[in-house]
This record gives structure tokens, C-alpha cells and sequence, in this order.
């Protein structure tokens, strides 16, 4: 794919997460190509990202941005749109919002790697947007905004030429949303940098953003009632709210660094994923370190834990269920190697192979069709 212009399109960039990590690998593949992103928060990011040449939209000059970026959904939509691209042969968006909507060329070639169709308009509207946690004034607003959404989002889709996403329960969603089909490639781990320590301590963790559909109030309700102690790594608008549910034995760490938290990793009993995950890349994370993943039983989860052998799931979303789930686990023996190995088969350098060689055969492919 030489002497092409490529533009890569990221929602936005306000800390690194597991889509974060996608994008670092894309900017690999793809090193002279700029990055599209709604807003940047400046030091977010790792270094290879911020030496890139980074293009922002309007939003980035709004007020308040870093405390209320969210309240500033319904713009993005337009905001994305309005980034001009009709200079690239080829758009790669990383999107779990609206990254995918940008309009291209009709001489581009649009592949799209999707962490999950709009969570908040779709399948986890109710964990955001309940009536028990809307206002009257809230519940006369939101309900029709997130409803254009929907719309724009489906309608949007068919902007997008190629769909990869990061599991089988995102391809899923995908088909139910959009109607398309997609190629499963899982999202990279740095196998190379999380890798088992010697020091095992008895501690439960969690490692999140701290938003509604993550249900980390499961985790909290499960340790307040074992008294087991309990570890968050994250930050997020649900900080506060779950502040006060947790007891003395739950210890909020923020956000820690990339050495610190491979500590952390090593010395836990077993990491927790409360709430159904897209894909769960902290679950790999941890796995890589020889930690086991004590998960709900729905979503990535299953394409990333193996019962028994590199953690445990619970059924239901409901403490009693972790708790049975916490329990079995303290009576387990875990090979640190076995886990390791099934986080092995997500590897920063499989992924990278295996995306660069579908990003390769799509353009061999549209060239033939264009010719």
C-alpha cells in the first residue's frame, strides 16, 4: 500500500484504554497518516500518538470540554462530518461512538474497526439513561436526542466499506445494527510488557472506567458483604456514587501508571469484569500477568476466559452470583503459565499481522474493482 494517502479517525483521545492500543498499532501500520479525532486532551497519550500529526474538530474549543465532553453528544455526529477527507485514497476509523460516520471520497476506500456499535444509544441506554436516574427535565430531553442518534448511527454505517470488529459479541451487534456483516480480529495485548511477578497478595481488583454499564456497584456490594479487600483502578463520572456504596475494605487507586499497574496486576488473587464487556482487553492484561478473571458469563468475556483454566464466570448480574463466583475461586489452583499462554493468542504482533494483511487484500480489492 505504498504512495497512498491514508487518514486514520479516532472518537477521541482523553486517556488509553484498549481502543487506545488499537489506534497505537494502526499508526504503525500507517506512519506518515494523520489522526481525525474529535477533541485531544494534550499528555494523554502515549508517545507515538502524540508525535503524531493530530487533527481536532470544533468541539476542541468548546467550554468546560475536559469535565463535560460527554454533554456534548449530540454535536458529535455533526462534528465528525465536517472533517474534510476528500484528499485520502483510504480512511481507517477506530470507533465506538461515531468515528465511523465521517464521510469520505467516493474514491475511498472506508474500513472501519468497531470496539461496539454506539453503547449508550443501543445496547446500553438503560444502564445510562433509566428513568430511576433521569430528572423530569432530563427524561423530556434524552430519550428523542438518543433516538436521532440511533438513526444517524444506522444511517451512517453505510458510509463504511469494510467492518472489523473486536469479537464475535460486537459482530453480533453489527449485524443486529447495522445490517452488515464484519471480520472478527481481537484487539492487541502487550504480552511483552504484562508478564507474571513472583509477589501474589490477597486482594481482588478491578480495572475500569468508572461508567454505569461497567456495573462495578456488583463488585462493591460483593466485597462489602465478604469483606474481602478490593482494588479500582480507573476513574470516570460514577467515581463519587460509588465512593460512598464502598466500606473500608474497597480502596479507589485512579489512574496509576502503566508500571504500577502491571504491579498490581501481578500481586492480585483475581481480577473481576462485573458487567458484560465488548472484548475485555484488561481481562487479557491480567492473564498475560498469570492473574486469573472471575467474569460475567455474556459478551468478550467468553471469547477471552477459559473456565477453570485461566478464571471463573458467574450468571447473573447479581452480588450473590459474584459472590458464589469469589468463593470458588479462593478454593482453586491456578497454573500461572496456562493462563498466560491462552492471553499469548492475543498478542500484540498477532494482531498486527492479521490486520495489516485484511487492510492489504481490501485495497488489492477495491484497486481491482476500480480499475
Amino acid at each position: 500500500m505504498e504512495n497512498i494517502k491514508v487518514a486514520l479517525v479516532h472518537d477521541w483521545l482523553t486517556g488509553q484504554r484498549g481502543g487506545e492500543k488499537v489506534l497505537e498499532v494502526f499508526t504503525e501500520i500507517f506512519p506518515d497518516a494523520p489522526i481525525y479525532t474529535l477533541f485531544h486532551f494534550p499528555g494523554s497519550q502515549s508517545e507515538i500518538i502524540e508525535k503524531k500529526k493530530i487533527h481536532t474538530s470544533y468541539l476542541q474549543r468548546m467550554p468546560w470540554l475536559k469535565r463535560k465532553y460527554r454533554s456534548y453528544l449530540p454535536f458529535y455526529p455533526t462534528a465528525v462530518e465536517l472533517f474534510d477527507l476528500q484528499e485520502y485514497d483510504m480512511i481507517i476509523s477506530s470507533s465506538h461512538c461515531v468515528a465511523k460516520g465521517v464521510i469520505p471520497s467516493p474514491q475511498a476506500l472506508h474500513i472501519s474497526y468497531i470496539h461496539s456499535p454506539m453503547r449508550y444509544a443501543w445496547n446500553h441506554y438503560f444502564s445510562y439513561f433509566s428513568s430511576e436516574k433521569l430528572g423530569f427535565f432530563s427524561r423530556m430531553i434524552i430519550p428523542p436526542i438518543v433516538h436521532r442518534l440511533r438513526i444517524w448511527d444506522a444511517v451512517s454505517s453505510v458510509r463504511v466499506d469494510h467492518f472489523v470488529s473486536n469479537s464475535a459479541a460486537v459482530a453480533a451487534r453489527i449485524r443486529r445494527y447495522y445490517g452488515r456483516s464484519s471480520q472478527i480480529i481481537y484487539p492487541p495485548v502487550d504480552t511483552d510488557f504484562f508478564q507474571p511477578g513472583e509477589k501474589d497478595e490477597d486482594y481482588y481488583l478491578v480495572v475500569s472506567a468508572l461508567v454505569p454499564y461497567k456495573k462495578i456497584e456488583l463488585a462493591i456490594e460483593a466485597c462489602n458483604h465478604s469483606g474481602d479487600i478490593l482494588k479500582i483502578v480507573g476513574s470516570g463520572p460514577e467515581f463519587k456514587a460509588l465512593k460512598r456504596r464502598a466500606k473500608d475494605n474497597i480502596q479507589f487507586l485512579g489512574t496509576i501508571s502503566d508500571l504500577e499497574l502491571l504491579r498490581t496486576y501481578q500481586a492480585a488473587h483475581a481480577l473481576i469484569m462485573p458487567g458484560e464487556e465488548d472484548f475485555g482487553i484488561n481481562s487479557l492484561e491480567a492473564q498475560a500477568c498469570g492473574t486469573p478473571v472471575i467474569a460475567y458469563n455474556r459478551g468478550g468475556a467468553l471469547e477471552t476466559v477459559i473456565p477453570e483454566v485461566s478464571g471463573l464466570f458467574f450468571s447473573e448480574l447479581k452480588a450473590a452470583s459474584l459472590l458464589r463466583a469469589l468463593d470458588k475461586s479462593k478454593s482453586l489452583a491456578f497454573n500461572k503459565q496456562l493462563i498466560r499462554a491462552n492471553a499469548m493468542k492475543f498478542s500484540r504482533n498477532i494482531f498486527k499481522e492479521k490486520v495489516a494483511a485484511f487492510f492489504q487484500l481490501q485495497w488489492e480489492n477495491f484497486i481491482q474493482k476500480n480499475d
